[in-house]
C-alpha cells in the first residue's frame, strides 16, 4: 500500500487527508485490512497517538470499522446504489436486465477507452495478472473462479480507467452482478463453446490495453457484452420454452 511519510500539517490531519485519498482513488477497498499500529506508523512517519487520533476520526465518521482481535478495515462504503424493492425489481423483469449489460456496454467501453490511454504500467500488469489467472481457471474447468474473475478483470478496467466517480458507481453495480441480482454469470462458464468465447474476449481485451489502443480496447468491450447479451437472450428464450412445454406436458397428463 503507498503510504507516505507525513509532514507540516497536523499529523493526524495528514493521516486522515492521506487514508481518504487512497479510499477516494478506490487504492483501499472495502472489507480491506489496515497494517497494523506499528507498521502503519512507521510507514507514515507519526507517532501512535497521532495515528490512533487519525483512525478514531475516520471510524467515526464511517470510512473506517474496527473489528476486535482483527484490526482495522476500510467500512463497507458502497452499500447499493438501489433501494431493496428497486432491486427486487430487477432481479425478476427482463428489460432492467438488458438494460444492464446495455449501460456496461456504453461504462465499461469508455472505461477501456481511458484506461488504454491513462493507466499507468502497474495497473497495465494487474489487469494482465488477472487474465492469465483467468486463463488457469479456464483450464482447471471450474465456473465459479472463471464467473470471480470476469468480474475482478472487468472492475480492473475501470480501476485503470482513473475517474473515482465512475469506479465508485460501477464497483456498487458489480456486487448485484455476483451476487445474481441480474443473471447467473456461473451458467454462462459452464458451457464449453460458451467459455472458449469468452476466454478469447478478454485475450483481445487484454492485448488491446496492453498496446495502448484505445479504440481497439473499447471496440473488444462492446463485442464481449454484444456477446454476452446474445447469450444470455438465447439461454431466457430456452428457459421459456421448457416451461412451455412443460406446462404442455401437464395438460396433456391431465386429458
Amino acid at each position: 500500500m503507498p503510504f507516505e511519510p507525513v509532514h507540516q500539517e497536523k499529523l493526524s490531519h495528514g493521516v486522515v487527508r492521506q487514508i481518504e485519498g487512497l479510499i477516494l482513488r478506490g487504492i483501499l477497498r472495502p472489507g480491506e485490512r489496515l497494517p497494523s499500529e506499528r507498521e502503519l506508523s512507521e510507514r507514515m512517519s507519526v507517532s501512535r497517538p497521532s495515528l490512533r487520533e487519525a483512525l478514531s476520526d475516520l471510524q467515526d465518521r464511517g470510512l473506517l470499522a474496527s473489528k476486535a482481535g482483527a484490526g482495522v478495515y476500510v467500512a463497507d462504503v458502497l452499500g447499493s446504489a438501489f433501494a431493496p424493492a428497486l432491486v427486487t425489481l430487477f432481479a425478476t423483469h427482463d428489460e432492467a436486465v438488458f438494460d444492464y449489460i446495455s449501460f456496461r456496454r456504453d461504462m465499461e467501453g469508455l472505461a477501456a477507452e481511458r484506461a488504454a490511454r491513462l493507466a499507468s504500467d502497474t495497473d497495465l500488469q494487474v489487469i494482465n495478472a488477472i487474465f492469465e489467472k483467468m486463463e488457469a481457471a479456464h483450464q482447471k474447468r471450474n465456473p465459479a473462479d472463471e464467473a470471480h474473475l470476469d468480474a475482478d478483470f472487468h472492475l480492473s478496467i475501470i480501476e485503470a480507467s482513473h475517474n473515482i466517480i465512475m469506479l465508485h458507481m460501477m464497483r456498487s453495480m458489480y456486487e448485484l452482478l455476483r451476487e445474481g441480482v441480474f443473471y447467473n454469470r456461473t451458467i454462462m462458464f459452464k458451457q464449453r463453446m460458451t467459455r472458449d468465447a469468452l476466454l478469447e474476449h478478454h485475450r483481445v481485451i487484454n492485448t488491446a490495453l496492453q498496446n495502448r489502443d484505445a479504440a481497439g480496447a473499447r471496440k473488444a468491450v462492446e463485442t464481449h457484452l454484444n456477446f454476452v447479451e446474445a447469450s444470455l437472450s438465447d439461454h431466457k428464450k430456452s428457459e421459456r420454452n421448457e416451461v412451455f412445454a412443460q406446462k404442455r406436458l401437464d395438460h396433456e397428463v391431465r386429458r
